[in-house]
């Protein structure tokens, strides 16, 4: 009791005092508040030396941000790269030159396409490589629907000139292309059929190419037709015109459980993870005529994927009721043939490649006799055949005038001579 009493003594002669100092305005020197404000108002004034030797920098000069570079998990510190200004200018150390192609006279004409100019993009990246263009010397290659524009040195505008003008050309504006897409069990067909065949050269191995007379091409249809083992897998009549591309495909998705999901909550304690497989091939063609018109340069891709047969593999899934549960997933085994290259011939010959035996790129015709006794005869094979002939002009051509054979228009044209 008598604690009590001092204590409240205490209190009552030190409330006056503390009144009066906060009074005078006095705060304890340790304050959060006041070391936050001086905190910040030494970064304000960090920022602010920052920004102005920034802004006093020569152009050109390293732009170095002020602020604490960030630390890695081990502490170490992170460094980024220095970035400057520059100098404002395209740098032509080698004599690069910026040069403008008129190319709407062909873009205009593929209306039903979208980005037509990334044809033309595409087709000088393959003549002129892609490091051409993220090397020394520098390079820049833009396009949008009307306006090609290329900065490089005048060697390398020859190059994109010539394949411009390959687009533009009147005379094989209408040119068309048709592509026969067959396959042949036995491989037998060549016996007959090597004495008509020019042999090509081809990079892709297991893969083989021939020309042949547009007469003698027609005759090899023609036997091959009578076989019981022929098939084909596009339309007959299917065409692509010139500087432009067509994809050909039959893919079709194939479902089946890859694995399995653990689910605490639901009975059985999990439930199947589900995959899917694109079964079939994908054609794409892509043919360039030469400007006389006589040559085709074309790339083909094609790509053949086939499941021979699914492995079931069993995975034990115990839970509190069932100490012996057992999932089932499936592993798939497949067959995957890639073709990426690119051709050159004459328009008056036919192009003949041969894939070898391999997965057919569609589904196998119905068997009676081994679908009613479910014999396992495994993934189908065959000979893969792919015909490429150019048909000429498929179109009436345009309106208009002009010459049969035109260039691409030259924007700003401040040199002389072609290039």
């Amino acid at each position: 009791m008598q604690l009590r009493i001092a204590a409240l003594v205490l209190i009552s002669c030190l409330l006056p005092k503390l009144a009066h100092a906060q009074a005078s305005g006095w705060r304890p020197t340790g304050s959060s508040a006041t070391q936050s404000n001086r905190y910040n108002s030494n970064i304000s004034g960090n920022n602010r030396t920052a920004d102005a030797r920034n802004a006093s920098a020569p152009t050109g000069s390293p732009v170095t941000p002020q602020t604490s570079a960030p630390v890695t998990a081990t502490g170490q510190r992170i460094t980024r790269a220095p970035v400057t200004k520059g100098s404002g200018q395209l740098p032509n150390d080698h004599g690069q030159v910026w040069r403008e192609y008129d190319i709407s006279s062909y873009t205009l004409r593929l209306q039903s396409t979208s980005n037509p100019e990334q044809l033309i993009i595409d087709w000088i990246l393959r003549e002129t490589g892609y490091e051409a263009w993220h090397s020394t010397p520098v390079g820049l290659l833009s396009a949008d629907s009307r306006i090609l524009r290329v900065y490089h040195t005048p060697q390398m505008q020859a190059v994109v000139a010539e394949i411009v003008d390959r687009f533009v050309n009147r005379a094989a504006e209408n040119h068309g292309f048709g592509l026969r897409i067959i396959t042949i069990k036995n491989p037998n067909w060549r016996a007959r059929a090597l004495p008509l065949m020019k042999s090509l050269p081809v990079q892709s191995a297991g893969v083989q190419g021939w020309m042949l007379a547009k007469e003698d091409a027609a005759l090899l249809m023609s036997e091959l037709k009578r076989r019981t083992d022929y098939r084909e897998h596009n339309p007959p009549h299917q065409m692509v015109q010139n500087g432009q591309s067509l994809v050909v495909s039959s893919m079709r998705p194939r479902p089946y459980t890859k694995g399995i999901i653990r689910t605490q909550q639901t009975w059985p304690g999990y439930q199947p993870e589900l995959g899917q497989l694109d079964e079939g091939f994908s054609l794409e063609f892509s043919p360039l005529l030469a400007m006389d018109t006589r040559t085709v340069d074309a790339v083909i891709k094609l790509r053949l994927a086939q499941v021979e047969k699914m492995l079931s593999v069993k995975l034990e899934v115990p839970n509190n009721i069932a100490h012996n549960q057992r999932a089932e997933c499936q592993v798939p085994q497949m067959t995957m043939i890639q073709l990426h290259e690119r051709f050159r011939w004459p328009t008056d010959q036919v192009l003949l490649l041969s894939l070898g035996v391999v997965a057919t790129p569609g589904p196998k015709k119905p068997n009676m006799l081994t679908d009613a006794l479910q014999i396992s005869t495994g993934a189908p094979r065959a000979d893969a055949l792919l015909f490429v002939e150019s048909k000429g002009p498929v179109a009436p051509s345009l309106p208009g005038g002009g010459p049969p054979i035109s260039s691409a228009t030259r924007v700003d044209q401040t040199f002389h001579g072609r290039y």
